[in-house]
């Protein structure tokens, strides 16, 4: 029954997964032909008015128009700009054919005194030319794009900005050019006046400093922790955190901004690398974790072959930078977003493990968050922090909980490790360590003695009347009676002292240096009188006789097997009958 309820609660979830889904993607379709279906706007778009806001959004106040050839020079576009289907700008995306061109035009006029920025939202087209005519007539040209250095950028920074005409007594009319072979126009248009040009920056330098950061630590944790522990969730995990930081550097702009100004190729690979590496990354990550080989080895297999699809699907589109191959990349990314899910909550509700819970948690942030930018590509939000951040939110948010969740997997892992070492090393009824034990520290012990020229005690003691217990109480009581010796033994020993069981009813007590005879004496002593008092978990009348012989160590040529069997011989010359129940072999 309780198989069936958990089976019928994983259908329950994945069924609502697949919901979800199913209607994201028709809204995602509902959209596409609703922005398909924006109206031809004037060929006269609207002036912006710019006044004390600071920022004002060009949405519904620009026009677009895509250029399929992506061969007409902007003399061209102004003569022709009455016959062409301008369509008004209602969202922050516009599709366009592969290698053509993107052309943007508003109006604006900037008040006297005030110095006012075109800033788009992304750093990820190849070329973008901005225009206008200055009181002359002549062209006022301004580049940036991916395929120059930010450095030579008109207006150098994180993202392509552009500076507007000041002091004009009329409206100016502007023209922006984004050429990109690559992917469609997704980017938020705003004019910006100066001081919030300057704020605005210093905020998201702080933002992607300490975000930044963040994965650089978790990164050098995770990878620290992989290598010390081979473990291997770490490793995907550390791979997982680099990939996706890197690729967020370059999309950010900070990376060719800060890190690499001039290398345009690499930039150009980590942009060429997203998200296909990441999510190939995140997905390996998602099945080390979740290991769904042990729920259907099929699954197994289909996410092995779904990770060597993205990542073949990667390098194409590193060799070939199209949109064929970035369309395909970005369909792989969607169904591993789908595998990672359907992962995640099955191993969830087929396991009590606490790291899966945390897991699971851990992927909340990021799908929370991201519907933000995805509803502001949409056009349903206005633009926000939220809406300009929040993938970088919801993964400075998921890295420490998966970082959390993998600490507490390890050690658990850890804990199953070093308890089964113990059992190796510790005799499984009394808890003591066992016979190899007690040598390898005793050999470590004479050396130790031997160089400070000092002296240590060895103890063997047996439990002479055991088979008297044994034939009176029974096998159980006996057993009991070797535990019992056991804790007294433990309450004996001081400090770095060692109690070990050597025999089926002999134990040794390693006295670490320094030692004397009359202290080795009194601690045999200790020992004999442990075991005449009564304990609750033995019958009232039962008292444990110990037999002790005791030795002071180093001796010449013996190391630390034979001196124990040196003391272990030394205790056979004490019969159950023998009234002397200490005997000292070398004092």
């Amino acid at each position: 029954m309780g198989w069936d309820n958990a089976g019928h609660m994983r259908r329950s979830v994945l069924r609502a997964v697949g919901a979800v889904l199913l209607c994201l993607v028709t809204s995602w379709n509902g959209v596409r032909a609703a922005g398909g279906g924006e109206a031809v706007a004037p060929v006269q778009p609207p002036v912006v008015v710019l006044g004390s806001e600071g920022s004002v959004s060009l949405n519904r106040q620009s026009v677009y128009w895509a250029d399929a050839t992506g061969q007409r020079a902007i003399e061209q576009v102004e003569a022709g700009v009455d016959a062409l289907p301008w369509r008004l700008r209602t969202r922050d995306q516009q599709s366009w054919t592969p290698g053509g061109s993107l052309w943007v035009m508003f109006e604006a006029a900037v008040p006297r005194g005030e110095r006012w920025y075109l800033e788009t939202g992304t750093a990820i087209h190849d070329h973008l030319q901005f225009f206008h005519r200055d009181p002359n007539g002549a062209w006022v040209v301004q580049q940036a794009g991916t395929d120059m250095p930010a450095s030579i950028w008109s207006v150098p920074g994180r993202l392509p900005t552009f500076l507007l005409a000041s002091d004009a007594p009329a409206p100016v009319r502007y023209w922006l050019r984004v050429d990109d072979a690559q992917a469609e126009f997704l980017s938020p248009l705003r004019l910006v006046r100066s001081d919030m040009v300057r704020s605005q920056r210093e905020v998201e330098q702080f933002m992607f400093g300490a975000y930044f950061g963040l994965a650089l630590l978790m990164f050098c944790a995770s990878l620290a922790h992989g290598v010390t522990y081979r473990d291997k969730a770490f490793l995907a995990f550390a791979l997982y955190i680099l990939l996706l930081a890197s690729g967020q550097l370059g999309r950010a702009g900070v990376g060719a901004q800060h890190f690499w100004p001039e290398w345009l190729a690499w930039n150009g690979t980590l942009l060429s690398l997203w998200p296909g590496a990441a999510m190939a990354a995140g997905l390996w990550f998602v099945k080390v974790v979740t290991d769904p080989a042990r729920l259907s080895r099929r699954l197994d297999l289909g996410v092995w072959a779904l990770i060597a699809a993205l990542l073949a699907a990667t390098a194409l589109h590193v060799v070939l930078r199209g949109h064929s191959s970035l369309t395909l990349v970005l369909a792989l990314t969607g169904l591993s977003l789908v595998a990672v899910l359907c992962m995640v909550v099955w191993g969830w509700q087929d396991s009590r493990d606490r790291h899966l819970t945390l897991v699971a948690l851990g992927f909340a942030p990021l799908a929370v968050l991201a519907l933000f930018p995805l509803a502001r590509t949409f056009g349903l939000l206005p633009p926000s922090l939220l809406t300009r951040y929040g993938l970088f939110f919801g993964s400075a948010l998921q890295l420490p909980i998966l970082y959390y969740a993998l600490n507490i997997r390890l050690m658990a892992r850890r804990e199953g490790e070093l308890r089964a070492s113990a059992l190796s090393r510790t005799d499984a009824l009394t808890g003591l360590p066992h016979l190899q034990a007690l040598v390898e520290r005793l050999d470590t012990s004479l050396a130790h003695a031997r160089g400070q020229k000092q002296q240590l005690g060895l103890m063997g003691v047996r439990v002479s009347n055991l088979d008297a217990i044994a034939e009176e109480f029974g096998p159980e009581y006996a057993e009991k009676a070797l535990v019992v010796a056991a804790s007294h033994l433990r309450r004996v020993i001081v400090g770095f002292d060692m109690a070990a069981r050597v025999g089926e009813r002999e134990f040794a007590l390693l006295l670490e240096a320094p030692m004397t005879p009359q202290l080795a004496t009194s601690r045999a002593q200790q020992v004999v009188a442990s075991g005449l008092r009564q304990v609750e978990a033995l019958p009232a009348a039962l008292t444990l006789k110990f037999h002790v012989a005791v030795a002071l160590l180093p001796e010449p040529q013996l190391d630390g097997a034979a001196s124990l069997r040196w003391v272990m011989e030394g205790l056979d010359q004490l019969t159950p009958d023998t009234r002397k129940l200490i005997r000292p072999l070398n004092f």
